[in-house]
């Protein structure tokens, strides 16, 4: 099928994932890579008891904790390079 005529499909509002491949779809941002931390023993009770209050794994409450600190790291550089920049 040509592109015009995905296209034409898509404008229509009509279903086109009957036309995609979705076999080799990827999503690089979010593909997955394993890494192993060693952490204190203290460390690792107190992220299973905050995972176990909000019913989430240790896994994931280490995702989101990194993910939201990586967010705030880029904010406050973000903040920090358009404080330096000079006003004109």
């Amino acid at each position: 099928m040509k592109a015009e005529e995905l296209d034409e499909i898509f404008d229509r509002g009509d279903d086109i994932s009957p036309h995609l491949d979705l076999s080799t779809l990827r999503r690089p941002i979010l593909e997955q890579k394993r890494v192993n931390v060693d952490l204190p023993i203290w460390m690792i009770q107190n992220l299973d008891r905050q995972a176990g209050l909000i019913g989430v794994t240790r896994q994931s409450i280490i995702k989101v904790w990194l993910s939201e600190r990586i967010r705030e790291e880029q904010a406050g550089q973000a903040a920090t390079a358009g404080a330096s920049r000079p006003t004109t």
